[in-house]
């Protein structure tokens, strides 16, 4: 069973590595999703995956102050500064591909962060909600031409990407449960 979802998830990444357009297939990928409740205790979580699914001792959890409470463009901001910053201290393994959950926003932000760190030549794609809001038609916004796509629900890199960022968006708001149950 493991050997046949590991070979499904497989296909996706070279999938999504087509319709990007990318020169190789990505060996990782990693996403960041935003969370806070109402504007206040702002955390962020970063999520793993490789061809062989989620890589859950590479997944990081922050959290996020100092700037205006609900401004994820500056909680954006600082979590890849943070994240990026450190694994370039430590040498660390970098991923081959960056989501980020949202829309123009918060991609602007992820490749600015990134051009800071040195490491503009990581493509970097936003997963925002689409029209209907509903899974599988979200559109993904890409730094450069065409800008966005719509791959659809049948699509199979469609699911990889929903998968990956409804990981991050679970991590990040169970961390952000904890924090308020801690009071």
């Amino acid at each position: 069973m493991r050997s046949s979802e590991s070979t499904r998830i497989s296909r996706q990444f070279e999938q999504l590595a087509d319709l990007l357009k990318l020169e190789e297939t990505p060996k990782v990928i990693e996403c960041f999703d935003i969370s806070h409740t109402s504007g206040n205790k702002t955390v962020a979580s970063c999520v793993v995956f490789d061809p062989s699914g989620p890589v859950k001792s590479r997944y990081r959890r922050y959290n996020l102050d100092g700037f205006e409470p609900g401004d994820d463009y500056a909680a954006m901001r600082e979590v890849m500064t943070r994240r990026y910053q450190k694994l370039q201290k430590e040498e660390a393994q970098l991923p081959d591909l960056i989501l980020v959950d949202g829309g123009k926003g918060q991609l602007g932000i992820a490749v600015d962060v990134l051009s800071e760190c040195g490491l503009g030549d990581i493509p970097v794609m936003g997963v925002a909600k689409g029209p209907s809001r509903r899974a599988g038609y979200e559109e993904w916004v890409l730094p450069v031409a065409p800008y966005s796509l719509q791959p659809g629900p049948e699509c199979a890199a469609s699911h990889l990407v929903q998968k990956i960022r409804d990981e991050a968006h679970r991590f990040g708001l169970l961390y952000n449960i904890k924090l308020r149950t801690l009071k």
